[in-house]
């Protein structure tokens, strides 16, 4: 055994070997385009659409704070998974991360939301507590009573006959205050989000 230590040691004090692992060189790492990093600002006026935390599948990793006079989106990159989903659901630009805004203008391509106003006619009392309640039905109708009833066919959604009635769901901004506000819990906010892709124009190609 005495002999194999001694193997050993004269091995490792080799010149050779000394240098090698002295100043041993990796390759430089270099960041792959396609790489999706943590989303940062571009520099571009946020409005508040608040579709980048819609679009978000990690819990807590965005949020829209106040920042100034305006808005900005803050990245928690605790909670970030790097999908790129809250760049590519920003209609206006706010963030970027890797190539996807490049790739989106060069293919035409985008993320749209779409809500789906869902009322559990079993749990509805019809109270009309998420009627009064909805931002976009107040702006609409300043005057709905305090029932949920309403003259005005302009609302997303009235009290008719005792019953809620959702006449226009294109509207629905999804904010979920009706959901909130409902004491029973009856009604439920599904966001919806599609790819979509610009036609091509004939000879654009």
């Amino acid at each position: 055994m005495g002999l194999s230590l001694i193997w050993y040691l004269k091995e490792f004090a080799r010149t050779e070997w000394i240098k090698k692992f002295l100043f041993a060189k990796t390759a430089p790492l270099v960041t792959p385009s396609h790489f999706r990093g943590f989303p940062e600002p571009t520099g571009k006026t946020c409005q508040h659409a608040l579709f980048c935390m819609m679009a978000c599948p990690a819990p807590g990793a965005i949020e829209v704070v106040h920042a100034g006079d305006g808005w900005m989106p803050r990245i928690h990159k605790g909670h970030c998974i790097r999908c790129g989903l809250c760049v590519e659901a920003c209609p206006n630009g706010v963030l970027k991360s890797g190539r996807i805004l490049e790739t989106m203008e060069r293919e035409g391509t985008s993320l749209l939301f779409s809500f789906r106003i869902a009322i559990d006619l079993e749990l509805c009392t019809g109270c009309g507590n998420c009627c009064t309640a909805c931002p976009v039905n107040k702006g609409i109708d300043a005057q709905m009573g305090a029932g949920g009833h309403s003259s005005n066919d302009e609302v997303i959604m009235r009290v008719q006959e005792g019953d809620i009635v959702v006449i226009h769901e294109d509207k629905c901004t999804g904010c979920k205050t009706c959901e909130v506000s409902c004491p029973t819990g009856a009604i439920r906010i599904a966001r919806i989000l599609e790819g979509y892709q610009q036609p091509v124009q004939e000879g654009s190609q």
